[in-house]
C-alpha cells in the first residue's frame, strides 16, 4: 500500500466512481452485446480507453512504459481482463445485469482464501470463514434458482452463471497480483498498459471465436453503441482506474467493498431502465451474499 496521504477528495471521488459507475456497468454491458459480440466490444472497451490513458500518461508523465512493465500488464490482464471481465461480458448474453452482479459480489471471498494461500496472509478469521460459508451459500443458492433448480449444462442461462462464477476467481486473483506487479511506478501508467493488454488479449480471443465474421455495422444498435462509449468513458477510464489506484493506496479489504454495493446499484438499474425481474428467492440470496461481505470486510484489521 502506498505511504504517501491521498486528498481527501481524490479518495473520495474514487470510491464514488467504484461504487455508483461499477454498479451501472452491468446493465451497460448487458445493453452492448445485444448488438456487437462480447470478446470484440471488450476489446474496443480496454482498447479505446487504454490509448486515451496511454496518451494522457505519454504527454503529461515523465515515466515510460517498459519491455518489463508489459510482460507483467499482459500477466495481469490475462487473468484479470481475459479471464475475468472476458467471462463476465460473455455470460451476460443470457444472464440478467442484476444476476450476474449478484454472483460478482462474492469476489471478497475468493480475497480473502487467495490472499490467504498464495499471497501469505494471515489465516481467515472465524468471522471471515462464517462469511465464506455464508457467501458460497447464498451464491449456490441464487444459482440454483435462476437455473430452476436444475444444473443441467444444456442451458445456456446456467453455463453462464456458472462462468461468471469463474470470472470472480480470475478476477480476484489477477486483482491480487496486480498490487505487485512491477508494471509501473504510476498509478495512471500501471492502469493504461493493463488495460491495452487486456484489449489485445480480448481482440485475439474475438478472432479465435470468429466474432469478426458475424459484425455487421447496419446491425449494430445505437443503444449498443452509446452503452460501450459509456463503458470506456467512465467504466474504464474512471472506474477501473480508481480500482487499479484504491489498490495501490488502500487496504485490498476496503477496496472491495464496492461488492456489496455493486449489486444494489445494478438491481435497482436493470429493474428500473433494463426491464428485469426481481424475484424473493433473488433479494434473500442477495441479503445472504451482501452479509457475507460485511462480515468478511469488517473482521479485516489490516491489508497490504
Amino acid at each position: 500500500m502506498n505511504t504517501q496521504q491521498p486528498s481527501r477528495l481524490a479518495y473520495y471521488s474514487a470510491y464514488a466512481a467504484l461504487y455508483l459507475i461499477w454498479g451501472s456497468t452491468y446493465l451497460a454491458i448487458g445493453f452492448t452485446v445485444e448488438t456487437i459480440p462480447p470478446f470484440f466490444s471488450g476489446s474496443m472497451r480496454f482498447f479505446l480507453a487504454g490509448g486515451i490513458l496511454m496518451a494522457w500518461c505519454l504527454l503529461r508523465e515523465q515515466e515510460r512504459p517498459t519491455f518489463r512493465g508489459f510482460i507483467a500488464a499482459f500477466k495481469v490482464a490475462a487473468v484479470m481482463l481475459l479471464g475475468g471481465y472476458g467471462c463476465v461480458v460473455w455470460a451476460q448474453q443470457t444472464v440478467p445485469s442484476s444476476v450476474a452482479a449478484l454472483i460478482i459480489s462474492i469476489e471478497p471471498l475468493w480475497f480473502v482464501i487467495f490472499d490467504w494461500l498464495f499471497f501469505k496472509s494471515r489465516k481467515p478469521t472465524a468471522a471471515e470463514t462464517l462469511g465464506v460459508i455464508l457467501g458460497f451459500g447464498g451464491t449456490v443458492f441464487l444459482v440454483l434458482d435462476q437455473a430452476g433448480y436444475s444444473l443441467s449444462l444444456s442451458g445456456t442461462h446456467t453455463v453462464g452463471m456458472l462462468i461468471v462464477l469463474v470470472a470472480t476467481v480470475n478476477w480476484s486473483m489477477g486483482a491480487l497480483y496486480s498490487r505487485r506487479a512491477p508494471v509501473a511506478k504510476s498509478s495512471l501508467l500501471s492502469t493504461a498498459m493493463q488495460m491495452s493488454a487486456g484489449g489485445i488479449l480480448l481482440l485475439a480471443a474475438s478472432f479465435l471465436a470468429g466474432e469478426p465474421a458475424r459484425i455487421s455495422l447496419d446491425a449494430i444498435s445505437p443503444k449498443s453503441v452509446a452503452a460501450l462509449a459509456y463503458l470506456v468513458l467512465f467504466g474504464s477510464l474512471m472506474g477501473f482506474t480508481a480500482f487499479i489506484w484504491l489498490l495501490k493506496v488502500d487496504r485490498a479489504s476496503r477496496v472491495i467493498t464496492h461488492t456489496f454495493v455493486n449489486p444494489l446499484v445494478a438491481i435497482f438499474l436493470g429493474w428500473s431502465i433494463g426491464g428485469e425481474t426481481i424475484s424473493g428467492p433473488m433479494l434473500a440470496a442477495a441479503t445472504v451474499i451482501i452479509f457475507s461481505v460485511i462480515l468478511i470486510t469488517r473482521s479485516h484489521p489490516s491489508d497490504a
